[in-house]
């Protein structure tokens, strides 16, 4: 290669510019830590669940995947001094960041310590309805996971996205070497930079372009050096199999009606969680009812077997009526234990489902038991007639038994066809299971696409030349030239002769698509029956309920009435024991059914799909106005 003027000073000028670029590309590079990415993708993702909201729902409403620093389940690990395995206990920001954590601001562990060390407070807190269902939104592991599914599938949504954006790529390398194995010792550098561009279009047009520049210089006494610069350009257009908007684009619609899938599933998760919550919150308060019920008749059991035994000391019982006293006692006795130990099992079993400690000293707002029976007496009032006061007709009266009235039904107590209606109109699950039957459609179509002829447009353009030590003092410098450039064009074409594979998967197909529409029908029929016996059960409660209250009355007149006699050795101890027992009985009963009318009444509004439960997990209901309004 002939040198001229600018042979020593040209290539070096070039090197400096590369390696600069080069350190321009590091420093880029290293301004992108991984917090940054995370951060960067967090934000895409919220954007797309954002938007899916309120194209699923209509709404949007507060959404984050990171968990809360400050939970109860930490403060009550902290504040009552719970035994626990380790920083993990406290959650994600009590661990120890190991040797080259990425992030060091994401583990907050100097706040961990600080509160480390107040003094424990042994007392217990109390929560009422409305402080378990916010705790459960924050504490409560599984409500955490149905939410990362959320965030989980617009992460997938963002990557499927990714597969038709514009996508850069840039490299720079530099070698030296030398050989040695010949006669003359050769020895120099390789300098390169790289630029490219790609895109895959709707239409699944592939288009890909690089640009790059080589600069190679002889390290040897002549520093000899040459320079290319070379572009080169492909695409790829298929014309039968795998094109149009629809196949191309298939991955991205799925991912995108997935978040929508990933939205609803989560919203009946929260009202069915919300509901469960109510429901065991309500169980652990009637045990605990059941604890003073039992109490209350433990100690009057206990009195009554007092005066029993002094009445036998004194001859004016039969000892037979006083051991009967006696045992009584022991069954009442026995009967209070195990209904303490209910009432501690279905605590600890509430803790857990809230997703707090189960040694944590929690006690549950008894006034909502008292606040819930009003809310029943003011839906259902007290019925006003006694069997004991209304004219007994003669036995061999023709008896006619008459089916529970709608007179006294409760507000949610609606029609059974507009409450089909409105839960076939508002039911995320079955709006999930329509669309997978259109999923199941669209996979029919995608399967029938690969039995079809491949065609394929390939072409290529390229201009300049790369170049290599081998090569530097062989050849001139080279420069884009296109008027001298390569071009090729090919078209292919794979005829479906052999489809056996595709052929199956397009049966398969079907038969997927059969399934997924009896699956929605299966759904359908699932939700009519569950609105049906919703509805049923209403009416059995307000029905129970109503028998419940004058059972309740009418044990306590006969307590009181039996006492009397008793007093009067008219009736034997036998009498007043059995009557103790089935006002236990009926307390137990009455609490049980106001509480089992107000869950099915939540029921019914989360089986209708009009029960809404906010991001911090308290319900608003639907008024009996509003049902016939929707309806």
């Amino acid at each position: 290669m002939k040198s001229n003027n600018c042979g020593s000073s040209f290539p070096g000028y070039i090197v400096l510019r590369m390696a600069l670029a080069g350190c321009a590309v590091l420093m880029m590079a290293g301004c992108y830590s991984a917090g940054s990415h995370r951060e960067k993708i967090d934000g895409a993702a919220l954007r797309i669940i954002k938007s899916k909201q309120i194209e699923a729902l209509g709404r949007e409403e507060p959404f984050s995947v990171e968990p809360p620093e400050q939970t109860l389940r930490r403060r009550l690990m902290l504040d009552q001094g719970l035994p626990h395995s380790g920083p993990a206990s406290l959650g994600v920001k009590g661990l120890e960041p190991i040797g080259h954590w990425p992030e060091d601001d994401y583990l907050n562990t100097e706040e961990i310590q600080s509160t480390t060390s107040t003094p424990p407070n042994d007392g217990p807190i109390q929560l009422s309805l409305i402080d378990a269902l916010q705790a459960a939104a924050k504490n409560s592991r599984q409500y955490q996971s149905e939410k990362e599914n959320v965030f989980r599938s617009a992460l997938q949504l963002d990557l499927a996205r990714d597969n038709f954006r514009n996508t850069f790529s840039g490299s720079v390398e530099s070698t030296i070497s030398a050989d040695l194995g010949g006669d003359e010792t050769t020895s120099g550098s390789e300098n390169g930079a790289l630029a490219g561009f790609s895109r895959r279009f709707m239409n699944g047009m592939s288009l890909t372009t690089r640009i790059g520049l080589d600069l190679v210089k002889m390290l040897n006494p002549s520093s000899e050096s040459s320079s290319s610069l070379f572009a080169d350009a492909s695409i790829s257009i298929p014309l039968l199999r795998g094109s149009g908007r629809h196949i191309v684009r298939e991955p991205l619609t799925q991912a995108e009606r997935n978040v929508v899938y990933a939205i609803y599933e989560f919203e009946r998760y929260k009202r069915e969680f919300a509901v469960d919550v109510a429901v065991n919150y309500f169980s652990v308060l009637q045990a605990a009812d059941q604890i003073t019920n039992s109490e209350e008749n433990y100690r009057s059991v206990v009195t009554s077997t007092r005066r029993t035994r002094r009445l036998g000391d004194a001859g004016q019982l039969d000892p037979v009526e006083v051991d009967l006293a006696i045992q009584n006692e022991f069954v009442a006795r026995e009967r209070w234990i195990r209904t303490k130990n209910s009432y501690e099992r279905s605590l600890d079993s509430f803790k857990t489902l809230l997703g707090l400690p189960v040694d944590a000293k929690i006690e549950l707002d008894r006034g909502e038991l008292d606040r819930l029976s009003a809310v029943v007496e003011e839906r259902i009032p007290r019925v006003t007639n006694n069997k004991t006061e209304q004219e007994i007709p003669p036995a061999d009266a023709p008896i006619t038994l008459e089916d529970p009235s709608m007179e006294e039904a409760g507000p949610y107590e609606i029609e059974e066809d507009l409450a089909i209606a409105l839960a076939l109109e508002n039911r995320l699950d079955l709006r999930i299971a329509l669309g997978e039957v259109f999923d199941a459609q669209r996979d029919v179509v995608v399967a029938a696409d690969d039995l079809r002829a491949e065609l394929t447009l390939l072409g290529d353009a390229s201009a300049g030349e790369s170049r290599s030590l081998g090569s530097a003092s062989q050849s001139d410098n080279f420069d884009l030239n296109f008027e001298k450039g390569r071009y090729n064009a090919l078209i292919t074409l794979d005829l479906p002769f052999e489809r056996t594979a595709e052929v199956v998967q397009y049966r398969q197909s079907i038969i997927s698509l059969e399934q997924s529409v009896r699956n929605l029908q299966n759904l359908e029929d699932s939700i009519k029956l569950d609105i049906r016996n919703a509805l049923r059960n209403l009416r059995q409660i307000r029905e129970s309920l109503h028998i419940q209250e004058q059972s309740e009355e009418l044990a306590i007149r006969r307590v009181d009435m039996t006492n009397l006699l008793l007093q009067a050795g008219r009736v034997q101890i036998r009498d007043l024991l059995e009557a103790k027992e089935d006002l236990l009985s009926a307390q137990n009963s009455l609490t049980e059914a106001r509480i089992d009318y107000r869950i099915t009444e939540l029921e019914l509004q989360r089986d209708l799909g009009l029960l809404q439960v906010d991001e911090n997990g308290l319900w608003t209901e639907i008024t009996p106005e509003g049902l016939k309004n929707e309806g």
